[in-house]
């Protein structure tokens, strides 16, 4: 079950998970672009979401015959399912916790 990648590691660890496969959700990219989208994200950090989640079969790595190397992660089928639980966490903690944050402290 994937719920396993998301208790590997510490809290930030599995922040980025999450975020990393929403980036992928928008389609394929490329080491360099989700560093730079994962705003704060280490490339070691990176580099181990990425391992972790090629592992559990959720992103697949495409290496093209280029000089240089071209590689390029995508979300795979099973990556895919995950979209809309993402989506939904989201759409939660847009109208939950955000509206807590919103409401001025009770006396």
């Amino acid at each position: 079950m994937w719920l396993h990648l998301l208790k590997r590691g510490n809290r930030h660890n599995r922040l980025w998970t999450l975020l990393l496969i929403r980036d992928l959700a928008d389609g394929s990219s490329r080491f360099c672009e989700l560093e730079r989208s994962l705003e704060g994200i280490s490339p070691r950090t990176l580099s181990l979401r990425l391992r972790a989640l090629e592992e559990e079969g959720v992103v697949e790595r495409h290496t093209y015959p280029e000089v240089p190397p071209r590689v390029e992660y995508a979300l795979t089928e099973k990556g895919e399912a995950l979209v809309p639980l993402i989506d939904d966490m989201r759409k939660y903690g847009t109208r939950w916790l955000l509206a807590e944050d919103a409401e001025p402290a009770a006396v």
